[in-house]
């Protein structure tokens, strides 16, 4: 039985450098914005298509029997309720963790967009 696990936190709080500890396929949304060129590049007009691709490359693993590792903020209950489905739906088990560290965030989210995102924390359970 495959694994999903989601690991969730504010921008550097060690999501990515967890998550690649972890024997697994591993995806986040910001891979999606290297796809092309390699380097780094956020458009915020392609955010959901980023969370899609996200969330297609998990299922396509899950169903290959790999087992999953997500990092992305999932600052809100409802994104991650569709891996919770996904996992459901495949019969993986599943787990969240969330990060806490305060380390620098590599992408450059301003402070007062972390504050915001902080503000608007919800727990999973």
């Amino acid at each position: 039985m495959p694994k999903l696990t989601l690991i969730r936190g504010l921008p550097g709080s060690g999501k990515s450098t967890l998550a690649s500890t972890y024997h697994a396929a591993h995806f986040e949304a910001d891979m999606y914005f290297a796809l092309a060129t390699g380097q780094y590049q956020f458009d915020p007009l392609q955010l959901e298509q980023a969370h899609k691709w996200c969330q297609e490359q998990t299922e396509h693993a899950l169903r290959k029997g790999q087992d999953v590792v997500v990092s992305n903020t999932f600052v809100r209950r409802w994104e991650i309720k569709p891996y919770f489905e996904m996992a459901k739906k495949l019969k993986a088990t599943f787990e969240v963790i969330e990060c806490t560290g305060g380390f620098q965030n590599i992408h450059g989210v301003s402070p007062a967009v972390i504050d915001k995102m902080r503000s608007r924390w919800q727990s999973w359970k």
